[in-house]
């Protein structure tokens, strides 16, 4: 199965339909009277319909099992179709369309089962997906084009040499992902007046977005927060809450991270680990949601 672990559980909901065709009035007339020998045709059907929404995972190898918490069926007769509708939600990491597409599947055939004794020509025409919604494919970057964006490595070690970096780059993938390319690269000591310039300069220079990773640890010589927190107008909470709570699952020293969040201007400033993991994993918490930012900034030039 596809590796869904980075991923974080939000609303999704499917419909899907399936048609089916019978051959003669009097199969219609059959089901609308309860008159099939089977039974009741549409309650049979959307009984294993649901049976079959709850038990995608056992059939279809690469679904992931996933906690059904709605779904329902109905039915539409015109002349001599069936058309069967299925609408499934949940919250949770993945989409919820192939139980949709499941259920509608196993409605028709558990029609075409109970009316083949007085029907020998029903068909199962079409299954397909009508809708889906939910995950990051509901909040798709829009306007990252058209960003400006800057990633500051503060790192002692790094800016001396001594190690790599790795995170900024992470960063800067993520940021290539959202169509956010061209963006400035720098990497200063971890020290407060250092990254108290560096950020006055680009806040200075119109930069929508500045992301700095590293410094927000607990040793002596992480500083970021302090060089930040006198500058920022606005305090967004929130972000670093998600951020945080999002590596708790990952990683249990994801509380003493410091992340921290805010507006100077027009200009997002976004404090991130400085560990290659948490970076990557910080962004794939908060972004590309993160950017309806700049549709909300009252004032602002986008």
């Amino acid at each position: 199965m596809i590796d869904i672990t980075h991923k974080s559980p939000s609303y999704r909901i499917a419909s899907a339909e399936a048609i089916l065709r019978v051959s003669m009035n009097e199969t219609i007339l059959a089901i609308q009277n309860k008159a099939v020998p089977k039974g009741d045709v549409l309650e049979m059907a959307k009984t294993a319909g649901l049976f079959a929404v709850k038990r995608t995972s056992d059939m279809i190898p690469d679904c992931h099992p996933l906690p059904i918490e709605y779904t329902k069926i109905s039915f539409e007769i015109n002349g001599l179709e069936i058309k069967i509708v299925t609408e499934v939600a949940t919250i949770y990491k993945t989409g919820v369309e192939v139980e949709a597409m499941h259920g509608a599947s196993v409605v028709a055939l558990t029609m075409y089962d109970m009316l083949k004794p007085i029907d020998k020509q029903i068909e199962i025409g079409s299954i397909r997906l009508v809708e889906k919604k939910g995950g990051k494919s509901d909040y798709k970057n829009e306007i990252g084009a058209t960003l400006k964006a800057a990633v500051i490595v503060c790192s002692d070690s790094i800016s001396a040499g001594k190690k790599e970096d790795k995170a900024g780059k992470a960063i800067l993938e993520k940021l290539e992902k959202m169509h956010i390319s061209n963006a400035a690269y720098l990497v200063i000591p971890d020290e407060i007046d250092s990254i108290q310039q560096q950020v006055k300069h680009f806040c200075a220079a119109a930069c929508d977005l500045l992301i700095i990773t590293g410094g927000t640890g607990l040793s002596p010589t992480d500083k970021t927060p302090e060089a930040l927190r006198p500058l920022i107008e606005k305090d967004i909470p929130g972000v670093a809450e998600t951020i945080r709570d999002y590596g708790q699952l990952r990683m249990p020293y994801a509380m003493l991270s410091r992340s921290v969040c805010g507006l100077i201007g027009n200009t997002l400033v976004l404090a991130l680990p400085g560990s290659t993991r948490g970076a990557s994993e910080s962004m794939d918490a908060v972004f590309p949601a993160l950017l309806h930012i700049f549709k909300m900034m009252q004032g602002g030039k986008h």
